[in-house]
């Protein structure tokens, strides 16, 4: 069944006692896995709610990688450190424990095939391991400035990061070596009341066959300290190394747009998060606003899409994890 953005609605609601900050499905789509500001992870099996407690960061968890058979998981933690885990046992505790960057883990990527997990943090690293066994790889060094997102292009052969200040480092999978490096100028901005720079990649990802590459964020900051601007979805050209068309709301809504998904119908789906509340933007490719805004309560995250193409997941602050689906509800 194609999904149908303009009936979205939320269908399930899973509580915890603390804000949420990040979430993923698994592979196999029988979980949702989500990050609580008490420094758990939570997981939750979506067909009956069963609710389990994974204790063992001593920070924040804002990233997770999966094994492409979703087995295994690995969660990045604002403590620096990388934790493997069952996906799947009764109650999971850490197969191997990595002390993977100093600082803030920042986000993970797994490499198409597999075989490569990516991190980035505020170390200024990126770092490449296997994903198997948690053995170092290389290390792809570069950025001046905390690096807050990493993909891997669809061809496996090319990785990309971004920073704080919007520089984006193309990068050698084989060989560690930067290819070339361009900034996207919507995506940061220095505030000089606050003498700061604001903004950076929150979340990013390829299209299907790799010639755009989305990147979101918060555009048009006028208040560093307060985090005032507007959710920005950037749509890249690959091959240029440029900015293609950058989507935003009508309403100029204040906020960051936290999370993205390209769906695989061929459109773009977006978090935004603000103090106001939470809201999903969708935008067709080539257009700058948003064909659908769908207000979904409490301020969230974070945003990830299920394997069947129609569930949407959303962190919240209120300790909600709010399962939306794309389709019309039942009669």
């Amino acid at each position: 069944m194609p999904a149908d953005p303009l009936q979205t609605h939320v269908s399930l609601q899973l509580k915890h006692d603390a804000p949420l900050i990040a979430c993923r499905f698994d592979p196999t789509g029988r979980y949702v896995f989500v990050g609580s500001q008490d420094n758990n992870v939570i997981r939750w099996e979506l067909a009956n709610s069963t609710k389990t407690v994974l204790a063992a960061h001593d920070s924040w968890v804002r990233s997770f990688a999966f094994t492409k058979a979703g087995d295994v998981m690995v969660t990045g933690g604002y403590d620096g450190r990388l934790i493997w885990w069952s996906t799947t046992a009764e109650q999971p505790t850490p197969i191997k424990t990595i002390d993977a960057h100093v600082g803030w883990v920042r986000a993970l990527a797994v490499s198409p095939d597999g075989q490569f997990l990516a991190s980035c943090g505020n170390d200024q690293k990126v770092r490449l391991w296997n994903l198997a066994d948690g053995a170092p790889i290389r290390d792809c060094l570069g950025h001046a400035r905390n690096v807050y997102n990493v993909a891997f292009h669809p061809d496996g052969q090319q990785l990309v990061s971004g920073d704080l200040v919007a520089e984006f480092i193309h990068w050698n999978v084989s060989t560690g070596e930067k290819v070339r490096q361009f900034k996207i100028e919507s995506l940061s901005k220095y505030d000089g009341g606050f003498l700061a720079d604001y903004g950076g990649p929150h979340a990013m990802t390829f299209n299907t066959d790799g010639t755009r590459l989305l990147a979101s964020g918060i555009t048009n900051v006028s208040n560093a300290f307060a985090g005032v601007g507007n959710p920005i979805v950037s749509e890249i050209d690959w091959t240029e190394g440029k900015e293609a068309i950058a989507h935003l709301t009508k309403a100029n809504m204040n906020g960051v747009a936290w999370g993205l998904v390209w769906h695989p119908e061929g459109y773009v789906i977006g978090g935004l998060g603000a103090h106001a509340g939470g809201k999903l933007g969708f935008w067709k490719t080539d257009a700058k606003e948003e064909f659908h805004l769908f207000d979904i309560g409490s301020s969230l995250r974070d945003l990830a899409l299920h394997p069947d193409g129609l569930r949407l997941a959303t962190p919240h602050h209120d300790g909600v994890c709010r399962i939306s689906l794309m389709a019309p509800k039942p009669a």
